[in-house]
């Protein structure tokens, strides 16, 4: 006898566990009248070993939305490893819906990192920029390229400094000229990522890819003249 209320209070938890509501699904966040950003690139750009507070397009984004202009959460294309090839490969196959208020294109570290052949690289990039273009609603005006920055400061690089930051000279070279001849803006951040060799807080964990304080430094460098382009 005495199991029946037992079995009444247990049915009772039962009953009251199915009846629970659900909790409540996350609102997302209204962007409706912001600008669209589409970040297209490699580790530099999908922040490898950062959080993804910390990559510099979200950086950017962040920064535009507080001078004034403010930019959806960016729609980033980019992945560890990928060189021009890997990149075009990954639009042909799922290429991006619509047009973008901006578009920003970072790659080209791995053709470097890989001994890939530089004529190549000229070749692929310029399809990456016309893509871009494409992307931009056929407007040049409203992408921008940041220069390959030099890997050979971080711990991986050392023993081979002068060899990598003169290859990465030279794809930097070709990557602006292209971006000359289609009236696209290159900024030079290069510079900026040697002073990484003196400076290990701007070395990602990895010791290979560089920190969100050096990504923040990118977007300093970037954003007046990105603020000019939409």
């Amino acid at each position: 006898m005495k199991l029946y209320p037992i079995l009444i209070m247990l049915c009772t938890l039962a009953c009251a566990g199915t009846d629970s509501p659900a909790p409540p699904t996350p609102e997302r966040p209204d962007e409706s009248g912001k600008a669209t950003y589409l970040a297209l690139g490699d580790s530099y750009t999908i922040g490898q070993s950062v959080e993804p507070d910390e990559r510099w397009p979200v950086i950017l984004a962040d920064e535009l939305k507080k001078a004034g202009k403010p930019v959806a959460t960016p729609q980033i294309i980019a992945r560890t490893g990928w060189t021009t090839r890997n990149l075009l490969d990954a639009l042909e196959q799922s290429p991006p819906t619509g047009t973008f208020d901006l578009v920003s294109l970072l790659i080209g570290v791995n053709n470097q990192y890989q001994g890939r052949n530089k004529e190549e690289y000229r070749i692929e990039f310029r399809q990456l920029l016309q893509k871009s273009i494409a992307y931009a609603g056929d407007d040049a005006g409203n992408v921008f390229v940041l220069s390959i920055p030099d890997w050979g400061v971080t711990a991986m690089g050392e023993g081979n400094r002068d060899h990598i930051a003169a290859e990465i000279d030279s794809f930097n070279a070709i990557a602006k000229d292209e971006c000359d001849k289609l009236k696209v803006v290159f900024i030079d951040i290069t510079g900026i990522s040697r002073t990484a060799l003196n400076d290990p807080t701007m070395i990602a964990s990895d010791q290979l890819h560089f920190s969100g304080k050096m990504y923040r430094l990118w977007v300093n460098e970037a954003l007046s003249r990105v603020k000019q382009l939409f």
